[in-house]
């Protein structure tokens, strides 16, 4: 449950509108800084650098920002992320800047940790159906990932919710606690055998009906 920021240093941008296409040609990706009490900025950043920070940061690390030329820096979170659907570049990106002593709300990753002995006793699967939580904390205290502890699923009917999450007291969850974040899958059982069972019986009756009718015959 770390909160270490990372840091990124980009371009004041002076290309807007469709003009823009001449920075993504150059490898150069447009960035939108916005935020309450700050005038939105146009900036700009060389993709592979930004889709390194992106990377690294996802929605839930805080991002510090310097503007090069200009003193002082930003906080900021990775929000709205375009890439080309049929390339797959890194088109444009939104990021929105944080007041260090206002609360702010992210999606944070859930990661599962450890092995569950209920699901090696029955050799169920583990199915992790939430991977995200809505937490909401200091931007400097947002934790960048949940590490929840499967081991002490011992049972395979065990079950882990939203509120078995170890959330650090700074913080606060904002997700439905009684929401499933993991359970046991038990092996399907094989009805195979039962079935071809049943239709054996029902071809040796066919057999016997037919035996019959010839005999008559």
């Amino acid at each position: 449950m770390t909160t270490n920021a990372v840091q990124i240093e980009l371009d004041p941008r002076e290309l807007m509108g469709k003009k823009v296409g001449r920075l993504r040609r150059a490898g150069i990706v447009p960035i939108h800084l916005y935020g309450p009490g700050m005038e939105p900025r146009a900036l700009q950043c060389q993709a592979s650098r930004l889709i390194q920070v992106l990377a690294t940061a996802g929605g839930a690390t805080p991002i510090h920002i310097t503007i090069n030329g200009e003193s002082g820096n930003h906080l900021a979170f990775a929000r709205e992320i375009q890439w080309d659907p049929r390339r797959d570049d890194l088109l444009h990106v939104d990021l929105l800047a944080a007041d260090v002593s206002r609360p702010v709300t992210a999606q944070v990753p859930i990661v599962l940790v450890g092995e569950s002995a209920g699901a090696r006793t029955v050799s169920g699967t583990v199915m992790h159906q939430l991977r995200t939580v809505d937490v909401q904390a200091l931007p400097l205290e947002m934790p960048n990932q949940i590490e929840l502890d499967i081991s002490v699923m011992e049972d395979p009917d065990s079950v882990l919710r939203v509120s078995d999450l170890p959330i650090p007291e700074t913080a606060t969850l904002l997700s439905d606690l009684e929401e499933l974040v993991v359970r046991i899958e038990l092996p399907r059982v094989a009805e195979e055998v039962v079935v071809e069972g049943v239709e054996g019986e029902e071809g040796e009756e066919g057999d016997e009906g037919g035996a019959a009718e010839a005999s008559e015959e």
